[in-house]
This record gives C-alpha cells, sequence and structure tokens, in this order.
C-alpha cells in the first residue's frame, strides 16, 4: 500500500503529455504525440490483393510504400464514407526492433491537447466498444473523456512486418 503513495505523488509532479485527438465514428481517440510522423489528406490509395481486412491499402510516402489501416474496421465497425475531413495520419512505431510506418485512416482531426497524468484514468475493464487492450487510459478533457489509444497494440497485427514487406514488394 505505501508503494503508491509516491506514485501517486509522483504523478502530479510530472508534465502533461501532448496527444493528438481525432474523431473516428462519433467518437474521440487520442495517441502520444511522439509517434505521430505526419498528417495527410486522404487519397492516392493503391489497393493490394490479399492484404487483411483492417488494411485499405498502400501510400506512397515520399517513395516509400506505407500500409494504410482502416482504424474503424480494426476496432470491429464499418467502413465509412470519405469526406473532405477524412485524413491519413502517419504513425511511426517500433515492430521487432525495426521502425515502421503505417497510416490510419481517421474521420477527422481535431487538435493537439495537453493531458496531465493526473487526469489520466485506467480504462474500464468492460464496456468498451473496443478491445481494452487498445486502449492505454481515459484522459479527462475539458469535463468529457478521450479514449487514450495504446497504438503499439492496435497496430500490432499478426505479421505487420511480414504484410509491410509483402506490400513492398508488389509495389516494385
Amino acid at each position: 500500500m505505501n508503494a503508491l503513495v509516491p506514485v501517486a505523488a509522483n504523478a502530479a509532479t510530472l508534465e502533461p503529455t501532448q496527444y493528438l485527438t481525432f474523431m473516428l465514428r462519433g467518437e474521440v481517440y487520442a495517441i502520444g504525440i511522439l509517434s505521430i510522423k505526419e498528417i495527410i489528406e486522404y487519397g492516392g490509395l493503391t489497393s493490394v490483393p490479399m492484404m487483411p481486412a483492417t488494411i485499405r491499402g498502400v501510400i506512397n510516402l515520399r517513395g516509400a510504400v506505407v500500409p494504410v489501416m482502416d482504424l474503424a474496421v480494426r476496432f470491429g465497425k464499418p467502413t465509412a464514407e470519405v469526406t473532405k475531413r477524412t485524413c491519413i495520419v502517419i504513425v511511426e512505431l517500433e515492430v521487432n526492433g525495426e521502425q515502421q510506418v503505417v497510416g490510419i485512416v481517421v474521420d477527422s482531426v481535431n487538435a493537439v491537447q495537453e493531458i496531465a497524468p493526473a487526469d489520466i484514468e485506467p480504462p474500464p475493464s468492460f464496456g468498451m466498444a473496443i478491445a481494452t487492450d487498445f486502449v492505454s487510459g481515459m484522459g479527462k478533457v475539458n469535463g468529457k473523456f478521450v479514449i487514450l489509444l495504446n497504438i503499439q497494440q492496435v497496430l500490432a497485427i499478426d505479421g505487420l512486418a511480414v504484410t509491410v514487406g509483402s506490400a513492398e514488394a508488389l509495389a516494385a
């Protein structure tokens, strides 16, 4: 029990972390800004045969083949119609010790928000519309909750590295 006191006191003194907030099927989600490489307009997708259903296709990002994940499908929801506000958020993550770049389709990007560690609650153990291992916490912003995604888990498709390699080989 005493071990919790320093952790709680320490959490209150930590600096706020910045998160990119975005909309997906009427819900507000957030990803730590350190994982975000850039945000681009939706378009230029090339469909690749035999890709998992969650992968919409690949894009050419300055000469690199980047797979683009449909985040809604990953969360078990239907693919949405593309609108003027639909964006691809380019995320950089480490897979098996290597840096991988993946795009995720979101309905719209909101803003970069600072969320203090004291304003982050653990994810609920039930009642979530998405897998609880996809959620790192629930951030309180302006009196409302924002779902903080564990992007490593969300993008951890079995064989993602193989998929990326296959996409690059097919696009060559």
